[in-house]
């Protein structure tokens, strides 16, 4: 064993402190780089911890210098009227929760939210959306709630909410909130392509029928039907309900018919366990059931005799109103006609005259025997 003269001694000691001396500066270059990601604070924002709120301050964008460890980020109750590309010029790896909730959204672009890569809950509710880009999102994404409550107010733009349902590629959607918009009907395969969907609320969308084939999601829990417009569940509709025993389904809130072609739904309602809030379904209709317990109605009051009463009445009505109209139209093309109307009655009370003045000067040839003598020998 080697003893270590004076001079390797204090050359291994040189060596060491310069070593510390680099690490320590690498050290204190990435505490620094924290913490000014973590104090950069966008004006007129609060932040604290990984959370950034922009709530209520008028802006007409999102903040752009926001902190790069922002978990949570509030834009809301703002005046932003459309989101592009370059609301986000920075990518955020650590943002999971986006709420751009109230702000007068009218249009999302392309690639939006592309440096949002571990984007898990999406609220985009309370907006006024006209466009809406089917690559707004990446291709791959890890979006696993998404609110558009209160967004769509014009049943027309059911083909924007269908193109991002079926284009955005959310194949890890769990909840979707589709609450408090103007849908009235949704297409087929609307929800198709979300393989993954738990929890779909479709609560007051002014919604009039769930067609075949519209909730095709094999994974489908939860489903929110309340304050809509149903008067009937199709039969092919309560197929579907029947063939997901483990869907739970809310339904209160829509202005039953209760005559008889609401028997096929009540029958299933008293065999099924699906629906959480079948006692508190009432008629609206007709005025005799109205306010009555769907399911304490008597099958024999559910009838179709008035309904035909009307259906007839509406009939005589509507045929009364062609007649008048045909009428209407007859004497507008005589009016229109009136002067060659009037020569053709001249001209036919003409010809009845010639007519009627020949068959008297025979009459009066026949009665007088001179005159029938005459017009004999006249004719020789």
């Amino acid at each position: 064993m080697r003893l270590l003269s004076s001079s390797d001694a204090c050359r291994i000691g040189l060596s060491r402190s310069g070593a510390l001396k680099s690490g320590m500066s690498r050290l204190l270059v990435l505490l620094l780089t924290v913490a000014l990601s973590r104090c950069s604070c966008p004006d007129r924002c609060l932040c604290s911890s990984q959370t950034v709120k922009c709530q209520n301050q008028d802006l007409s964008a999102i903040p752009l210098s926001l902190p790069l460890n922002t978990r949570f980020l509030f834009v809301t109750g703002n005046n932003i009227s459309d989101i592009t590309v370059d609301s986000f010029p920075t990518k955020l790896e650590m943002l999971t929760d986006l709420y751009l909730s109230g702000n007068q959204i009218e249009s999302v672009g392309e690639k939006v939210f592309e440096n949002l890569p571990n984007l898990v809950r999406l609220d985009l509710s309370n907006n006024k959306f006209q466009t809406f880009s089917d690559s707004a999102l990446p291709d791959i994404n890890r979006l696993e709630v998404l609110n558009l409550s209160k967004s769509f107010q014009n049943h027309t733009d059911i083909d924007v909410v269908v193109g991002v349902l079926q284009s955005a590629k959310l194949d890890r959607l769990k909840v979707l909130d589709l609450s408090n918009n103007d849908l009235v009907i949704l297409p087929e395969d609307t929800f198709m392509s979300l393989s993954n969907l738990v929890n779909l609320s479709l609560q007051n969308s002014s919604i009039i029928s769930i067609q075949n084939g519209t909730l095709k999601v094999p994974q489908l829990h939860n489903l929110d039907l309340r304050d809509n417009s149903m008067k009937y569940l199709p039969t092919t509709t309560l197929a579907e309900f029947s063939s997901m025993p483990d869907l739970r389904i809310w339904l209160s809130g829509n202005p039953w018919r209760c005559d008889c072609f609401i028997e096929d739904t009540l029958l299933w309602l008293k065999n099924s366990t699906q629906v959480i809030d079948m006692q508190n379904l009432t008629c609206k209709d007709p005025e005799a059931l109205r306010r009555h317990l769907l399911m304490h109605v008597d099958p024999s009051h559910l009838n179709c005799s008035g309904n035909m009463e009307g259906v007839l009445e509406t009939s005589y009505v509507f045929l009364g109103l062609v007649l008048a109209l045909i009428g209407v139209i007859f004497l507008l093309v005589l009016y229109l006609n009136r002067k060659g109307i009037k020569r053709w009655i001249y001209n036919f009370r003409d010809a009845c005259r010639d007519h009627m003045e020949g068959y008297h000067y025979r009459y009066e040839i026949n009665s007088d025997p001179r005159l029938a003598n005459l017009s004999i020998n006249s004719d020789v």
